[in-house]
């Protein structure tokens, strides 16, 4: 569930009750912000009083402020206007959001003195309000007191901008990466007893309604396929497993495909080889890959991406009845290779190596990012901050990580080697689906490179990133969304006709 934000651009407004919000680069005028919110000389009075410098995400708040129409008012700090960066207008949405959220109507000035604001600077702040707005509370049926004493309406919010029409059009592309954002959100916070693979997929399928053309292979088509490294991870459940497709056609017919490919492990106790029971719950949370390729095919399909796009997403739930695969197992993947599985807690590799194989042998992409909550390894090395990206193409590495810098979902390039390669060769099997302890996000990648073959790929570990990551100022979700606006900025920034 998310606050109703109703936002609107003008390009002039007139402030009758409601809060009334300005934002404030640093070294400007504060005078001149007074002046616009019809409360001349109490803003200048009342910073100087607090302190208040407009510094980045800080806070003015005034209550039924002298000589100002607005029964609240509230100046939000930019920063120094030359480090205002998009993700920098982000936050300053994000924390608009949280000082607006129970009021009934908004006038916000965004034209700020001592910034330069465009219609995309415009449109990144609404965007920063709507991931602010997000909250997922489905399954609550007692609110907390302060909750139960909001409204549950609607907030009307008008964004008034000299460039009105133009910040209108661009906040088209905004919402929908808000909505793929969300619906990614979504999918990780749902419980694992309601999203299970054939729920999923469900959901998968959903996206038709956008005008994504959605496949759903069953266990029967995969086990025509050979997809025996995926099908052994899930004979452990009563759930069974799905292969989504989805395919978004707005580039020109014939061309090429990109591809996208996701983990969906919907649960995951470890199997045979057990988790500890402490945190255990979280796991409900190892289908971020599929979430996030699942939000972004939706969002390039609702901004009508000029691209041909494949998601593609496998479902299972890794559970340790009495049919489930043992340690010392060998699986032959689609590929035809063998694998021993040594631990079958690796099972997230087994997942994607069929799908990845599947993807590049029917479709034959440009290239293949796949993501996954894949290893705790990369938790270790790069904590909550980064995501591990590794990749045997240079130009793809640098999209990426050009897009997590644009974004604020940065990336970090990992190591890849024959010498790390040679620690997943198994004395049974073509290889071994774990490689030891030492170096585990690196030899799990090298695990997933074998089933990629020429293709330019590359293989963003999230485990640390897309659930359980440090909220901040555009994101107070359990489940971050991680991955669909990074994946949406290097598809516009780079592959758009």
């Amino acid at each position: 569930m998310s606050a109703k934000f109703d936002i609107s651009f003008e390009t002039s407004a007139e402030i009758a009750g409601g809060y009334a919000l300005l934002l404030q680069a640093s070294g400007a005028d504060l005078a001149a912000g007074a002046k616009v919110a019809d409360a001349t000389g109490i803003i200048a009075r009342a910073a100087k009083i607090a302190g208040f410098s407009a510094k980045s995400t800080s806070v003015l708040d005034l209550v039924a402020p002298e000589g100002s129409a607005a029964e609240r008012l509230i100046v939000v700090g930019l920063g120094k206007p030359e480090d205002l960066t998009a993700h920098e207008w982000l936050k300053a949405g994000g924390v608009a959001a949280s000082k607006v959220n129970k009021a009934e109507k908004v006038v916000i000035f965004v034209d700020a003195p001592g910034a330069r604001v465009g219609a995309k600077e415009a449109a990144n702040f609404a965007l920063g309000m709507l991931l602010r707005a997000y909250s997922f509370d489905t399954y609550k049926t007692k609110k907390k007191d302060e909750d139960a004493n909001s409204r549950n309406g609607q907030v009307v919010i008008k964004i008034v901008t000299a460039k009105a029409t133009e910040a209108a059009e661009a906040f088209k592309a905004a919402q929908a990466v808000a909505a793929g954002v969300n619906l990614a959100r979504d999918l990780v916070n749902e419980p694992p007893n309601v999203l299970g693979p054939v729920e999923f997929a469900a959901r998968a399928r959903g996206l038709e309604k956008f005008g994504v053309e959605v496949e759903i292979l069953t266990e029967k088509e995969m086990q025509k396929l050979g997809m025996g490294a995926l099908l052994g991870v899930a004979q452990g459940s009563v759930r069974p497993p799905r292969l989504a497709v989805m395919q978004w056609k707005g580039g020109k017919s014939g061309e090429t495909p990109i591809a996208f490919i996701g983990k969906g492990v919907v649960f995951d106790t470890g199997g045979i080889s057990i988790k500890p029971a402490a945190g255990m719950e979280e796991m409900k949370g190892d289908m971020g890959g599929a979430a996030a390729v699942t939000g972004l095919m939706q969002v390039l399909a609702t901004r009508k991406a000029a691209v041909n796009a494949v998601g593609i997403i496998g479902l299972v739930e890794n559970m340790p009845d009495g049919n489930a695969q043992r340690p010392g197992d060998i699986v032959t993947s689609m590929s035809g290779q063998t694998i021993e599985v040594i631990n079958t807690d690796a099972e997230g590799r087994l997942v994607l190596c069929d799908a990845l194989w599947y993807c590049n042998d029917r479709f034959k992409p440009k290239f293949m990012i796949n993501l996954a909550t894949l290893t705790g390894a990369i938790l270790v090395a790069l904590g909550n901050v980064h995501a591990g990206l590794f990749s045997n193409d240079d130009e793809l590495s640098a999209q990426l990580t050009a897009a997590g810098l644009t974004t604020s979902e940065k990336l970090w390039r990992m190591p890849l080697g024959k010498e790390y390669d040679k620690m997943i060769d198994s004395k049974f099997a073509d290889m071994k689906n774990t490689g030891g302890r030492h170096a585990g996000s690196i030899t799990a990648a090298h695990f997933l490179k074998r089933f990629v073959q020429e293709t330019p790929w590359a293989h963003l570990d999230i485990a640390g990133t897309a659930m359980g990551s440090p909220q901040d100022e555009i994101n107070q979700s359990w489940g971050s969304g991680f991955g669909v606006r990074l994946l949406d900025e290097l598809v516009r920034a780079n592959y758009e006709s």
